[in-house]
Order: C-alpha cells, then sequence, then structure tokens
C-alpha cells in the first residue's frame, strides 16, 4: 500500500478500484426499493435495463458489473418462502450469464464477473460456458465462486439438504482443478490455424484430453473450447469463513468482503493477504474489494433529504428474509431488541460472524440489523456531498487496507448514475481513482498490460499446456 499523504486535509490512497453490484431481480438487497417510482430494477427483464447500467459504469470507468446470484429461494424466515415471494426479495431471479453478451455488446472496456455456484453443475459445461463468455466479450469475464448456502437449492437439485459447510469447499478445491486443466492444459496456444487453404481448422496433434479421476469428478475429455482471451476467467471469490479465506488466499484474485465496520473488515483483510503469501503468492495480487451503499446529491442537505425519501420505500420483512437466508437463522424468532447471539451452521458462515463475534466493540439487535438491511445488506453506508462521499471511500481503504468497493444500489439505476456524475470527478480530482481505461482484457485491466493470463505463482498456472519433448 502506498504511503498516506495528506491533500486538502483528507488522507490520500492508492487507486480506487470500483465494481457495481446488482443481481438479475427486483430489488436485489433493498427489498421494497422496487416500489420506488424512479427504481427500474422491476424491469429486470428487458435487456435495455441491462444494457442503460452497463452504459453508466463505463461511462464511470468501473471496472465491473459484479453480478450476484443464488440458486434456492429465502425459505428460512418462519419457515417459508411467503416473504421474499410477497416482497421480492431476490425472487423471482434470472441466470446472470445471459444478460452480460447484451451488456458487452454496447460497452468497450467494462467487465462482467458472474457469479455461479459449483455445487450443483458438473465442471466439464461450466467451463465450456465461461469459455463462451470470455470470447463474446473479447476477455471482460470475471467469475465469482461460490459454493451456495441454501437447503433450498440442494433440494431443487436432487439432494435432501446442502454439503457441511466445510466439505463444500473440500469439493470446491478439485473442482478448480478439474476446470483449471481444461482451460488452461487442453489446447496449446498454437493449436488452432484456422487455415484455409489446407482445410486445417485445429492442429489434433496440439489438443490433448483431460484425465482426472479424483475424490468428487471423473473427466476423460478435451475442453470444448478453444482458448479464449483469459483462458481462465478473472477468479473472485466472496467467502471469509475460516475455509472461505483459504480458498480465497489460494485461488481469488478478486474477494469480496462485508461488514458493518473497520473492526470486521480490516482483521479479514489482512488475514487474506498473510494466507495469500503462505501459499506462495503475491500478496499484492489479491484485490479486495467491500460492500458499500452510498447516497449522495450535490450537497449534504440534498442527500440527507434523498436518504429520507427512499426510507419511505423499506420493506422489514422482505430484509428479514434475506437475513434468515444468508444466515441460516429464523429472525422471527427473535425479539426486535434482542441482541444477536453467534450460531454456527452450513449457511454464511462470516456474516453470522460480522454480527456477532467478529467486533467487540459493537453488539447487534434485530431492530438496528432490520433497519440498515432495508437499504442495502446492512453494509456501511455513505450520505452526504461529492467531497464527503469521497472522504468516506479514502478513510475506508485507508484504514482497512481494501483495493476498492463493490458498489450496491438503492434505487436503481440511480445510484449508479449519481455516483458517476457526482463522486467518480471528485475521485479523479484527488488522484485516486483512473480517468482512462487500461487497454486489454479484464485481468488486464486489474493488473496492467501484459497480464492477460493467470500469474505464474498463481495454482492454475501449474496446469499449462506444456508440449512433450519430442
Amino acid at each position: 500500500m502506498k504511503p498516506s499523504v495528506k491533500h486538502e486535509g483528507v488522507i490520500m490512497t492508492k487507486e480506487i478500484r470500483l465494481n457495481g453490484f446488482a443481481m438479475n431481480c427486483a430489488g436485489h438487497l433493498s427489498p421494497g426499493m422496487w416500489t420506488h417510482p424512479r427504481d427500474r430494477s422491476a424491469s429486470y427483464n428487458d435487456i435495455d435495463y441491462w444494457t442503460d447500467i452497463a452504459r453508466i459504469l463505463e461511462r464511470g470507468k468501473f471496472d465491473a458489473l459484479f453480478l450476484a446470484d443464488v440458486l434456492g429461494v429465502y425459505d428460512v424466515f418462519r419457515g417459508t418462502v411467503d416473504a421474499a415471494l410477497t416482497h421480492g426479495a431476490q425472487v423471482p431471479v434470472n441466470d446472470p450469464a445471459i444478460v452480460v453478451p447484451a451488456m458487452a455488446q454496447v460497452t468497450e472496456h467494462l467487465g462482467f464477473t458472474i457469479t455461479a455456484t459449483l455445487s450443483f453443475e458438473p465442471p466439464y459445461p461450466f467451463a465450456r460456458r465461461m469459455s463462451t463468455l470470455d470470447h463474446v466479450t473479447r476477455g471482460r469475464i470475471g467469475w465469482n465462486i461460490v459454493t451456495g448456502y441454501l437447503d433450498s437449492a440442494a433440494k431443487g437439485s436432487g439432494l435432501d439438504k446442502q454439503t457441511a459447510h466445510d466439505r463444500r469447499y473440500d469439493i470446491a478445491h478439485e473442482y478448480m482443478d478439474v476446470v483449471y486443466k481444461l482451460w488452461e492444459g487442453s489446447w496449446a496456444d498454437d493449436a488452432v490455424l484456422r487455415d484455409r487453404a489446407y482445410n486445417i481448422f485445429a492442429r489434433p496433434d496440439r489438443v490433448r484430453k483431460v484425465r482426472h479421476a479424483g475424490e468428487y469428478y471423473r473427466v476423460d475429455a478435451i475442453h470444448l473450447s478453444e482458448p479464449s482471451p483469459q483462458r481462465t476467467p478473472t477468479l473472485f471469490q466472496a467467502g471469509t469463513s475460516q475455509k472461505g479465506m483459504d480458498f480465497a488466499a489460494k485461488h481469488a484474485e478478486g474477494v469480496f468482503v462485508g461488514g458493518p465496520s473497520t473492526h470486521v473488515i480490516a482483521p479479514r483483510v489482512a488475514e487474506l493477504r498473510k494466507r495469500a503469501r503462505a501459499f506462495g503468492r503475491n500478496a499484492a495480487d489479491l484485490l479486495i474489494f467491500m460492500g458499500i451503499n452510498v447516497v449522495v446529491d450535490r450537497t449534504e442537505v440534498a442527500a440527507r433529504a434523498k436518504l429520507e425519501e427512499y426510507k419511505r420505500y423499506t420493506n422489514t420483512e422482505g430484509a428479514l428474509a434475506l437475513l434468515s437466508g444468508w444466515t441460516g437463522i429464523d429472525f422471527s424468532q427473535y425479539d426486535w431488541d434482542e441482541p444477536l447471539r453467534y450460531i454456527k451452521n452450513d449457511a454464511m458462515q462470516s456474516v453470522v460472524e460480522g454480527f456477532t463475534v467478529a467486533d467487540p466493540n459493537k453488539v447487534w439487535t434485530l431492530r438496528e440489523l432490520a433497519t440498515s438491511a432495508g437499504l442495502g445488506a446492512a453494509w456501511p453506508l455513505l450520505v452526504g456531498a461529492p467531497d464527503q462521499v469521497a472522504d468516506g471511500l479514502q478513510r475506508w481503504v485507508a484504514e482497512t487496507d481494501v483495493d476498492g468497493f463493490n458498489l450496491a444500489y438503492i434505487v436503481s439505476p440511480e445510484s449508479f448514475a449519481d455516483f458517476v456524475d457526482l463522486v467518480v470527478p471528485e475521485l479523479q480530482r484527488r488522484g485516486v481513482y483512473k480517468r482512462e481505461y487500461t487497454e486489454g482484457t479484464l485481468r488486464e485491466k486489474l493488473y496492467g498490460p501484459g497480464r492477460r493470463r493467470l500469474a505464474p505463482d498463481h495454482p492454475g498456472a501449474q496446469f499449462r499446456y506444456v508440449a512433450s519433448p519430442t
């Protein structure tokens, strides 16, 4: 991290990275806000909604649109899906991958990181889907690797319940070995000739079968796609449980962290970098993004008024449906002012820890959590004029060592447009945000020219095609 210096009373930080954060559903993290008259998220089925968001984010030089996803439904609250269905709490929800090609068509630089759950799809067809997306986006695709956390997803996939939390990560490590072999090791760089004169499209001697026989997966096949611009998509991961941090430190290039305070975020960032070094990786290559919500206007008074307006459309029951699903805890059994307790289960352990044991200086009640979550996942909320929001972002970077932010929306696409029009110019004026994109793939935009492929110290690099001695 660059040394911090003062500029007009504000702490200067390393260059800030930004992703937009959304989901192919109505509301996403702010249940009830889809009813706001300026919110368009209920039109998530309309491709124009997505292309408009993509254009806004590219105008703001965002690195990527980070698309969340979930298989299954939020049926932990009161033991039923009724609250989630009634308030549109991430159901109905569409496949995030399908909207990417249209957004790529109307942009030149914006990356697209899609969330895909590896627990319910074999690696062979999944590897082809990601290679296809990398081709059609010209190398701008990323994968947010998740293992799932809902029993409803497991039941929808033919299981009685989801696999235990720690075992899911054991399976995920083997899954990664398989997709690395397919992406990196099946085709040589010069396998495809497209030679019209000799009628040779690809050289069979430069394409190999992947043969894998492990504890959880068996594959005996060539990768179906020719090498894409990045081969392996840019890899993200969002788990910060103990098993999740080990997985991220080994495999991820970008890590998405969430939490309500610096007391929660800073130790997780430090631990992630420490574990990356233990895996023999350059800790600076682990780009860490924290979730954040922003309400900004030209003045603090106007921003505060906008926040009060937004609050009139929040939906507490929808927020509790989401929170119960994420944590595996039925919050309908809590009194409003009862302190939250740590309960270990097979849901998202890092979320439970973040609001119970991770910050000894804060005791959360259900009332506080539900109120905060009504405006975006109970993440930090910055409210104010552009200079105040910029100050807040820089302080988070300086105090936690995160590299950037996943900016969620409260009202879509208004939250994104406000940020691009008001905060981005202020960050650029301070010299902590790019004015132009780096050319190339998503990985090159994050790491610089020449970094199309996984870094040599990344575990996936060991699976690269190496020609046999002749």
